[in-house]
């Protein structure tokens, strides 16, 4: 529109000649606009309540101030005790024989595994009716938290007055030693930790559950409703659960605790909690190495990523089976590529850091001239040399195939044992020697069509990065293309083979006649170069002066501020809320009226089918209460890790299940903004009604009710 008159509102219409300055709302607009349009200026932008935070550190004055509301040690410890680790994501208790609510994209691997051509429950839901129908679960781990021990003291004793790798070195032996001592007092499985960078070490014990067993699922169609179009966005209509059960002794496990269904509606505004095991943040990383992040390590692990995501897509692309086998593997690079585009806009943001630059500023001010102010530059230094040592990469992550990673590992245990503990690379260490051993030994299933076309396109990765002359390239290849070296490596290999796998420890012919093995020695000392160069060269630097800047930044702030995501158990909190976005409010609910109103627009052809819905949903729509709240959005902090975190009112009872957060939110894997930083949840209601209308299992719904 032009622009206005001299004086004039630009809001003023009709040649009124009122200024902005003598326009009332009264005037401005008649009594039937009036009163939304005050709900609209009185809905100012909730912020979220930021924090990470550990359970033995909670800011309860800062919730009760809030909120008038703190939880207590009660209710905390059986918030604790009911929340499961799983690989990479969180789950909960939620029944007294051990019933365990997670994700559907957290369980989909273990959906997967269990699937077959003829029996697809990816593709069309499970539901086991009785108990003797729920299917095991080769190879699945879940833990559970059970005790946690401070052991800064002795393990910063340790590096005092040790130059910086050799401090590093020593911290790292004192940890493990620490860690695999409280193995054998306790019998846990005990994780050592690092918080504050390096202001606290702490060891976490677990107890670990191996006999886990699928008991439902909903079809992936409703579970990933939207595809990777609807991926980190809201409002959202995915039914994303999946539920498993915990045996001990061939027999349902009787847990600690676990969490109730909620027995009052959720609403707009109310307090909520989530439990869970965000995964690795990098808020208290400087300026220097978000710099170099934002221009090279998320730049160069997209590209990576899309480079996975083709080959995967190309592997599918050759039959309906390698379809359905490359399934999770495709979605999970789907999830990882937009996540990493969400990390960047915000790292791009303008203002971002410029932010934490002034904050870097102001804690340098406090410092005054303490010694650790030269830590800042041993950090940009080796955010450098990290950047440089980048194409690198694939070699340090066993060019992408898991297979390839554990037959190094078979060799490395061979050989990094008969070494001083100090002397070893970190994972071979006696404290995590064990836990090394225990994922080589893992029994689920290996598809090797599939990892000998991952290793093909690492391999090609590797060249189109290193360049086809380097050594290292030309070692691997031999002067084959990628995809016929991977073939080679493929050949005649038993490591898919747990029983085969296990023998191999013991050495013998077999071992030596294994063509992935033969493939794994030219393999792992190129490896092993280039993780020592990064590990002296870069990772040394950043844990001796990141935790040198920790320390000083713990003297000052101590617990008042929150550790960086470890994916350990942490609480954050926070209400139910929408956001502003495109112009408008986003509203915090939607319903199964959505669903449908969502399937419908798109009609089922669209994108691949990505809005379509099962024909079963169709066929009984007529039985749901369409007004039924389906996801919800809320004002809590999140990152990966929590997906299938237990989102909890104040009482302490299951009102969702976290599974996402809107595309703003990836920003806060380095800097924070609450404005409209969104968890989205699946409801509770909406899952007992899937359960009870579409997947005929009343029964679930009965044990979640204790019935």
């Amino acid at each position: 529109m032009p622009p206005p008159a001299q004086g004039k509102s630009p809001w003023a219409g009709g040649g009124t000649g009122i200024t902005c300055y003598e326009v009332s709302l009264e005037s401005f607009v008649s009594k039937r606009t009036l009163l939304p349009l005050l709900a609209l200026l009185l809905a100012l932008p909730v912020r979220a309540d930021e924090g990470l935070w550990t359970f033995d550190n909670l800011p309860l004055d800062r919730m009760k101030a809030k909120y008038g509301f703190a939880p207590d040690a009660a209710l905390l410890k059986r918030l604790q005790a009911a929340t499961v680790r799983f690989s990479g994501g969180t789950g909960s208790f939620v029944s007294r024989d051990g019933l365990v609510l997670t994700n559907h994209h957290v369980g989909r691997g273990a959906i997967q595994q269990v699937s077959t051509a003829e029996k697809d429950y990816i593709r069309n839901g499970f539901v086991a009716a009785t108990r003797a129908q729920e299917i095991p679960v080769s190879g699945m781990e879940l833990m559970v938290l059970t005790a946690t021990r401070n052991v800064t003291t002795e393990v910063l004793a340790a590096g005092k007055g040790l130059a910086e790798a050799e401090a590093a070195k020593a911290r790292r032996n004192a940890l493990s030693g620490l860690q695999k001592a409280e193995e054998e007092r306790t019998g846990l499985t005990v994780q050592p930790l690092t918080l504050y960078r390096g202001g606290q070490y702490w060891l976490y014990g677990y107890r670990k559950f191996t006999d886990v067993r699928l008991v439902a699922a909903p079809e992936m169609k409703v579970a990933s409703f939207g595809g990777d179009w609807d991926n980190f966005t809201y409002p959202r209509f995915d039914m994303d659960f999946s539920l498993f059960r915990i045996y001990v002794d061939g027999k349902p496990y009787r847990p600690e605790a676990w969490l109730p269904q909620a027995t009052t509606p959720l609403a707009n505004g109310n307090l909520v909690m989530v439990s869970g095991h965000p995964g690795t943040t990098f808020r208290q990383e400087t300026a220097a190495q978000m710099a170099i992040a934002r221009d090279a390590i998320w730049p160069g692990r997209i590209a990576a990523y899309l480079r996975r995501r083709a080959a995967l897509a190309a592997f599918a692309a050759t039959g309906p089976e390698a379809k359905r086998l490359a399934t999770t593997a495709r979605y999970g690079v789907e999830n990882a590529i937009k996540r990493a585009e969400g990390m960047l806009m915000g790292l791009r943001k303008p203002g971002n850091l410029e932010k934490v630059a002034r904050e870097e500023q102001a804690l340098k001010a406090r410092l005054g001239g303490d010694p650790v102010l030269a830590s800042w530059d041993r950090i940009a230094e080796a955010a450098q040399r990290q950047k440089t040592l980048l194409p690198e990469a694939p070699l340090r992550e066993n060019l992408g195939c898991a297979l390839l990673g554990r037959t190094v590992t078979l060799l490395r245990l061979g050989t990094e044992t008969r070494l001083p503990s100090e002397k070893r690379l970190p994972e071979y260490t006696e404290g995590a020697l064990k836990a090394t051993r225990d994922r080589y030994g893992n029994s689920a299933p290996v598809h090797l069509d599939l990892e000998q076309a991952q290793l093909a396109a690492g391999l090609r990765e590797a060249q189109e990065l290193l360049g086809a002359g380097h050594p290292a390239v030309q070692a691997l290849l031999a002067g084959r293309t990628p995809e016929a070296a991977a073939q080679a490596a493929f050949q005649a290999t038993g490591m898919a083979d747990p029983v085969k796998r296990a023998s191999y420890l013991a050495g013998g012919p077999a071992l030596d006649q294994d063509s992935l093995v033969a493939f794994a020695r030219v393999f792992e000392p190129l490896a092993r170069a280039a993780q020592l160069r990064y590990q002296e060269q870069v990772q040394n630097v950043l844990d001796e002066h990141g935790g040198r800047i920790a320390e000083a930044r713990f003297r000052l702030l101590g617990t008042s501020v929150y550790p960086d995501g470890t994916g350990t158990l942490r609480l954050t909190y926070g209400p139910v809320a929408g956001y502003p976005a495109n112009g408008t409010l986003i509203q915090p609910f939607t319903t199964f009226y959505g669903l449908f109103d969502r399937a419908a627009g798109w009609g089922p052809e669209a994108e691949d089918g990505a809005w379509s819905l099962p024909k079963r949903w169709h066929e009984r729509r007529s039985s749901l209460d369409l007004a039924t709240p389906y996801d919800f959005a809320y004002a809590c902090d999140t990152v990966g890790g929590n997906s299938g975190s237990p989102v909890v009112n104040v009482r302490g009872e299951l009102v969702g299940l976290n599974f996402d957060s809107n595309i703003e939110a990836q920003a806060g894997y380095y800097i924070y903004d609450g404005t409209s930083k969104r968890s989205i949840a699946v409801d509770a209601r909406a899952i007992r009604q899937v359960l009870t209308k579409i997947m005929d299992a009343r029964h679930l719904v009965d044990e979640l009710d204790g019935r």
